[in-house]
């Protein structure tokens, strides 16, 4: 029997991206082949080279990037020097693209609907054709109310159902491949497998083959055929998933398989001081349209987290996690109820005591890419919150700032750069370094390692440990990984619909859950199969 012709053929792909004065090679020697239906993933941390060789498939290297050496074919055709025009013809129809996230790749002026029907302007569909065929796409994609959506804005849905959108985009044209960057990594545990259970289903039925580009692991093994792992520009190792994990031969792939979390356990630390209390908590948001009803965000919520302790929330997208965090963090008052730090009342906190209670309590946010301004140095990034909350003369604050560079783990040389000077991780020490510089007692950790790959992530959480062992720190970790929860939490907390539904001891919670919410979470958590895990560690 004559094997399937690959749809994609890339033969020792080098690519470069122009400095000044020279330029650097992102890519080395990379080949990689993609036949019909098959489920191929690329693995690596950040600056592995993952996303600028799938951007090479698809022509979108950015104006700085070359294609130094190597030969890529789409469906036999050599598009290795392809004009603009000629990727235009082949993006949507040979190719469908789901980018990452949905907020920054869903024009915020545009209806849904005009954004997919653009998708199907080559079809040469009259209009009221075309709108049917958005509504089919839209259904597809998995929108309970495709109609809804095509009308809608994208700030008018959720970020799992914006990305449905996205997907929906993609497949308009019937493409034979479809690559995904990074497709549910802004979604929680139980969206994200929705998501890619609906787009993994949709590529089957089609037969259509997905090209995943991901930073976890964990999730490239459960979905994959085929593995490729990224380190520094090249691909170190390769092979059917199964082989990969079971037997991997490179050294980093074992540390990849290594950094996976869930393998520790973890010692609760005792304390019988109180660090944050919830009690009752309620918070309602009016509707986004006239007549719609008001949405309960918390519904009496009660939480109880101890001093040096890590307590994780965890629950979907829209389950009031984030906005229990913004109360706990004085940054939206309740409707009804009260929350206590260190045995202090936010409600009613004289002005005084309010500052106090903010020099407490800090925050790490997910992303620092957004959080850190991109026109302050390190070192003014650091020392912002010390001017802020009126800590020290400036003599002090750079000596703090030295101090905190040393905590965690950078370079004094760092102080005077800028973050677009950094890579992500460094990004995070530095946002770390401003949480804990006005020396707070419990730091809230929004997400803080969801947009790091796993040997980052690993080492980032590696040094919260660090850190609340030395300084005896409580931490809020709120998160949609419970993969995360059992190496670095001491108690979990899961919400759903603004309520906490089960709460306890993470080893209780995770081995005998209660409630549907619970096991939904655990369930949609990847994980390698427990034999191969063990033989790869």
């Amino acid at each position: 029997m004559t094997p399937p012709e690959p749809l994609l053929r890339a033969r020792h792909v080098s690519i470069d991206y122009a400095i000044p004065g020279g330029h650097t090679r992102a890519v080395l020697d990379a080949s990689v082949t993609i036949y019909p239906g098959q489920t191929v993933a690329i693995v690596g941390e950040s600056g592995s080279g993952k996303s600028t060789l799938a951007s090479s498939f698809l022509g979108l290297l950015p104006a700085n990037a070359t294609l130094a050496s190597g030969t890529i074919e789409i469906l036999s055709r050599d598009v290795t020097a392809a004009s603009e025009p000629e990727w235009v013809e082949l993006r949507g129809q040979a190719i469908g693209y789901v980018p990452q996230d949905p907020t920054t790749n869903l024009n915020p002026a545009w209806r849904v609907g005009t954004q997919v029907g653009e998708a199907l302007r080559r079809c040469r569909l009259t209009r009221a054709a075309r709108t049917d065929r958005v509504r089919e796409l839209l259904s597809a994609a998995g929108l309970p109310d495709p109609e809804r959506a095509r009308r809608s804005y994208p700030h008018e849905l959720s970020g799992g159902m914006a990305q449905r959108a996205l997907i929906a985009q993609a497949l308009a044209c019937d493409p034979p491949l479809l690559i995904a960057d990074e497709p549910t990594s802004a979604l929680d545990a139980t969206t994200a497998r929705e998501v890619l259970d609906h787009l993994c289903a949709l590529a089957s039925s089609k037969g259509t083959a997905l090209l995943l580009v991901t930073h976890d692991l964990a999730l490239a093994c459960e979905r994959a055929d085929h593995l490729l792992v990224m380190n520094k520009g090249r691909i170190c190792e390769q092979g059917p998933t199964r082989q990969v994990i079971s037997g991997p031969v490179h050294p980093y792939t074992r540390r990849l398989l290594a950094a996976l979390p869930g393998g520790r356990s973890r010692l609760a630390a005792k304390s019988k001081d109180i660090a944050i209390s919830v009690v009752g908590a309620s918070k309602a948001f009016a509707g986004a349209r006239r007549g719609e009803s008001a949405h309960v965000a918390l519904d009496g919520v009660d939480l109880e987290v101890m001093a040096g302790q890590t307590c994780a929330l965890v629950g979907e997208s829209g389950s009031g996690k984030t906005t229990l965090a913004r109360a706990i963090l004085g940054l939206s008052p309740l409707d009804a109820g009260d929350i206590k730090i260190f045995s202090r009342s936010l409600a009613t906190a004289t002005k005084e005591e309010a500052r106090e209670i903010r020099r407490d309590i800090q925050v790490v946010f997910q992303n620092p890419y957004a959080s850190l301004d991109p026109l302050y140095t390190v070192s003014a990034l650091i020392a912002e919150p010390l001017s802020i909350l009126g800590i020290g003369d400036r003599r002090s604050r750079r000596a703090r700032v030295r101090e905190m560079l040393d905590a965690v783990g950078l370079a004094q040389s760092v102080a005077g750069r800028y973050p677009a000077q950094l890579s992500g991780g460094q990004r995070q020490r530095v946002a770390i370094a401003r949480a804990l510089a006005p020396s707070p007692r419990i730091v809230v950790l929004d997400e803080a390692t969801s947009a790091l790959d796993v040997v980052v992530q690993d080492r980032i959480l590696a040094l919260l440990r660090e850190l609340q062992a030395e300084w005896g720190l409580t931490y809020l970790m709120i998160t949609h990984d419970l993969g995360l929860v059992t190496a670095n939490a001491d108690t979990v907390a899961v919400m759903e619909r603004g309520r906490i539904v089960e709460w306890g001891p993470v080893a209780q919670v995770v081995s005998s859950p209660r409630q549907a919410m619970t096991r939904a979470l655990i369930a949609a958590t990847p994980r390698l199969p427990a034999s191969e895990a063990g033989t790869a560690g």
